[in-house]
């Protein structure tokens, strides 16, 4: 559980500092607070911001987090 609070951490600051547009930002940080508050398995979370950006495919590779 501490582990993918964690990786979810990482996953909203590098949003923040990301190259994202600022509708992308917003977009991709409601839905990791919206999955996180309702404790949503990872795999939903991360098939939705893929589907915001190619970027975080790259994200999750750099968190080891890759398929």
């Amino acid at each position: 559980m501490k582990a993918k609070k964690q990786h979810l951490e990482k996953i909203k600051n590098s949003i923040k500092t990301s190259p994202l547009s600022e509708d992308e930002k917003s977009d991709s940080m409601k839905r990791v607070e919206e999955w996180a508050l309702e404790d949503k398995a990872f795999g939903t979370l991360e098939t939705e911001l893929l589907e915001i950006s190619e970027y975080f495919e790259v994200l999750f590779g750099e968190l080891g987090l890759s398929k």
